[in-house]
């Protein structure tokens, strides 16, 4: 196709490669041919994440690769974009994009497809934002295993008893499924970590899931979200139900209900925001973006919302007699969504009506470490391995590509047979991105001044004493 040809067809731009954003685009390339539209996605990573899992990644379980699906194999014909989406002009027809190597660029559209996902949501508790980790991002879930896997290492070597028992306590905020799979996976590792480093035992290891609601994951009903904290609550979970973090400080975290744990580990997985593109595109519900039940932004043509950013009608729950329902922001949804976002910019662009949203949820799966699980397919309440079947099952039939679901099954055969390495990159600290930098030989003082060094450092122990 010439320059002048590609001119001339309709551009459709696709903001965001999570699991609505690539369905769409994989979608619109099976029904569109080159001449028809060219398709466009705004992302600024080069992979799609299979979010479900990270926590198995933050454990050491799988791989990054098996998670990370580059999309250079999943696209056949979409110019990508590489940079993120900050704001729209709708009256304009416009998208501002800043691309990874901060350069600004206007993308005009002719159909605009906003899947941006979501963020974690904070709220303005005093050192939170400096202290707390995340469970969203490849790197977050590959920098917390670094930073777990420290914790253990200097817990060892620690030269006081209140040293070691503040890096081997860890604490988990958020009893949804992130938080309770994440608490769930990582005190497998610490265990069996404390176990093959010299001078900890598992005993040593503590873990504390607190949350806000009275429940774990009730989603799950009562009698899974209870089997599941027993099952946690056997293995040494400590929870704290109905409290919250009030302060966090160097070495600790205050919660709300007046205690303070000693840890230099907080996971903060309580909740997800929209992206912050769809502020103000419109009406919001919890700050999701309204849309029809045909993912039309009202009163905008050919611009549609869907995923977690948008708060799109549960015609299944309505249906059932819940009035206003919208969707939940998970996986299943927004990978159904993509399909009939991509299907009603097709139907827009043939002039004819588009279809409504609609699906009944399948059910819930909920990896709880080792052979323990959850899981509610198809309104089926399963507990233990035969969760875990149902669970690897959904996971594996969920992912991408065949490549990655042989991944997926090859990491966990080989981790059930040789275990975790307790592998550290490092990727957590912060070092210039120079080959200095990244082999440290930036950081050896003069010889002349490593005595006065030492000296200080004696010094400072004897006052210590």
């Amino acid at each position: 196709m010439t320059q002048a040809q590609a001119a001339r067809v309709p551009r459709i731009v696709v903001v965001g490669a999570g699991f609505a954003g690539l369905a769409c685009v994989r979608r619109l390339e099976r029904r569109l041919g080159p001449r028809e539209a060219r398709i466009m996605l705004v992302d600024p990573t080069s992979h799609s994440l299979y979010l479900p899992l990270l926590p198995q990644v933050a454990s050491g379980v799988l791989g990054a690769t098996s998670v990370a699906t580059p999309l250079a194999r999943l696209l056949k014909r979409t110019v990508r974009v590489p940079g993120g989406a900050l704001g729209v002009d709708l009256a304009a027809r416009t998208l501002y994009v800043k691309k990874i190597t901060g350069e600004d660029e206007a993308l005009r559209y002719d159909y605009l497809v906003l899947s941006p996902g979501s963020v974690t949501r904070t709220f303005d508790i005093p050192g939170l934002a400096e202290h707390a980790r995340g469970m969203k991002t490849l790197k977050q879930a590959l920098s917390l295993r670094d930073h777990v896997i420290a914790q253990l290492e200097l817990a060892a070597s620690a030269g006081t008893a209140e040293e070691k028992r503040r890096r081997c306590s860890f604490l988990v905020v958020g009893g949804g499924y992130a938080g309770t799979e994440t608490c769930a996976c990582l005190l497998e590792l610490t265990k069996t970590a404390a176990r093959k480093i010299p001078g900890l035992h598992p005993d040593m290891i503590r873990w504390t899931l607190a949350d806000l609601a009275d429940k774990l994951m009730p989603e799950l009903g009562d009698e899974l979200g209870t089997k599941a904290q027993h099952m946690l609550i056997n293995r040494g979970v400590d929870f704290r139900l109905g409290t919250s973090v009030a302060s966090v400080s160097d070495g600790e975290v205050k919660l709300t209900d007046g205690s303070v744990l000693p840890t230099e580990t907080l996971v903060w997985t309580a909740g997800v925001a929209a992206s912050p593109l769809v502020r103000g595109l419109g009406e919001s519900v919890r700050g999701r973006v309204v849309v029809g039940a045909d993912l039309r932004l009202p009163a905008w043509e050919g611009v549609f919302a869907l995923g977690d950013c948008a708060a799109v009608p549960d015609l299944a729950k309505q249906r059932e007699g819940v009035e206003n329902a919208v969707c939940p922001p998970t996986a299943q949804h927004a990978m159904r969504q993509g399909k009939v976002a991509a299907d009603n910019v097709v139907a827009a662009m043939q002039g004819r009506p588009p279809r409504d949203y609609y699906h009944k949820d399948l059910g819930l799966v909920v990896d709880l470490g080792g052979p323990r699980a959850v899981a509610k397919p198809l309104g089926i309440p399963l507990s233990g391995v035969p969760a875990q079947i149902a669970t690897r099952g959904y996971h594996v039939m969920a992912m991408p590509s065949m490549r990655s679901r042989l991944r997926v099954t090859g990491n966990w055969i080989s981790h059930g047979v040789a275990g975790d390495d307790l592998l550290r990159v490092d990727l957590g600290v912060d070092r210039p991105r120079t080959i200095a930098g990244y082999e440290y030989t930036d950081i050896y003082p003069d010889p002349e001044h490593i005595a006065s060094i030492i000296e200080g450092l004696e010094s400072d122990r004897r006052e210590q004493l």
